[in-house]
């Protein structure tokens, strides 16, 4: 008896414990400063949808936390989600990548079929039921990660770097997917996964001439995209208005300006949240989702907007140190590839919101309401949690 029970539990009690939090388990494994910014940034997240929220709800008669009974649900089915992704073993998670690529540009196909509805001038969701909706462009985002991980990190013929047949199929892929969100059309995600497929790319090892030509091609691109009037009025005047902010602050200059009114309003500290008048008077649109910045800068003032550019940041270092310190090449160009996503993603949203960037519609990583966003967000930080527990125990 005493060997069964050398501590306060019992031998056969004690073990499944400890090899869950022991030394060496999964959980002491864990980037826990990775999972505490992420942490951070959600719970911030949730204060500022509440209180974006709130006030227009209240006028309408309706539940004032219905918005936030739903961002509080599809969060603690992200941390799920997070947390089995994180469990998986590389070769799971290697193996599941055509196959949520595969889902992916399903879903992007559909949405340009009659199952496909557009909300704010977007085209770009499916409805689902019960007030949700699902944007298949955000688990695009993972799958091509994913995808593009696999191609590029595990080259043919044994060579140390992508060859030409690994490179073009890599594209190939890519391409598929930027043009179905173009379709929607999605300026904002195009732009995330177009930085998203440069960089991979760039972290493959592949030669300059490549990034040249990429990049060459890219800027051809966009050009011709212009000259042929592919992007609809209401995105032309996005870019309109950013590059002559003062021309029309009535028209197609109003939500830039209004949002940097609302940002720079919020002083040092901050007017409280609940107690900001610009977003309690809705003068800025979509404040829970594309300008939730917003939000944080009125109400939380520079401090409270510092502390989540600081915890943004804090989440690309831990993707980017998770990804130099992986001893494989597909763990190192999946963790850099979402430690691109979310950087330039949370740029795109911060600079659209201080008249630094045009604004595209794209939310903030971990903070702004949106389901799909969320649920891709949280798939991103388990992929991290994954890489970073088995980085040298994969072959």
């Amino acid at each position: 008896m005493s060997a069964g029970y050398g501590g306060s539990l019992p031998t056969f009690r004690r073990a499944p414990l400890w090899r869950a939090i022991g030394r060496g388990s999964m959980v002491r494994r864990l980037d826990w400063v990775l999972l505490g910014a992420v942490l951070g940034l959600t719970w911030l997240g949730t204060l500022l949808v509440w209180s974006a929220t709130r006030p227009g709800l209240l006028q309408a008669g309706r539940d004032p936390e219905s918005y936030l009974k739903k961002h509080l649900l599809t969060v603690a089915v992200g941390l799920v989600l997070a947390l089995a992704v994180s469990m998986l073993d590389y070769r799971l998670v290697r193996a599941y990548a055509p196959v949520l690529y595969a889902a992916s540009c399903v879903g992007l196909v559909a949405v340009l079929t009659p199952l496909g509805s557009t909300i704010k001038g977007h085209h770009s969701w499916i409805e689902v039921g019960g007030g949700f909706q699902l944007q298949p462009a955000e688990f695009g985002k993972v799958g091509l990660v994913m995808m593009l991980a696999v191609l590029l990190g595990e080259p043919r013929d044994g060579h140390s770097e992508p060859g030409t047949g690994d490179l073009l199929a890599a594209l190939a892929l890519a391409g598929a997917v930027v043009g179905l969100i173009v379709m929607q059309p999605d300026l904002g995600t195009t732009m995330v996964l177009g930085v998203l497929i440069l960089a991979m790319v760039a972290v493959s090892g592949v030669s300059r001439r490549w990034l040249l030509g990429l990049s060459g091609g890219a800027v051809a691109a966009a050009v011709a995209g212009w000259q042929m009037h592919v992007l609809k009025p209401y995105q032309v005047d996005r870019f309109i208005a950013f590059a002559y902010p003062a021309a029309d602050p009535k028209g197609v200059g109003y939500n830039a300006a209004q949002a940097r009114i609302a940002v720079g309003s919020g002083g040092v500290f901050g007017r409280g949240l609940f107690h900001g008048p610009q977003t309690a008077g809705h003068f800025v649109p979509e404040q829970h989702t594309d300008f939730i910045f917003t939000v944080a800068g009125e109400e939380l003032g520079f401090v409270g907007s510092a502390l989540i550019v600081g915890l943004l940041g804090l989440v690309v270092w831990r993707a980017l140190r998770i990804a130099i310190h992986c001893e494989n090449s597909f763990g190192v160009l999946l963790a850099a590839g979402v430690a691109c996503w979310l950087g330039f993603q949370a740029f795109e949203n911060v600079g659209m919101c201080l008249g630094l960037m045009p604004i595209t519609g794209v939310p903030l990583p971990y903070l702004s309401y949106g389901g799909s966003a969320t649920l891709a967000n949280m798939v991103a930080l388990g992929l991290l949690q994954a890489v970073h527990v088995r980085r040298r125990t994969f072959a």
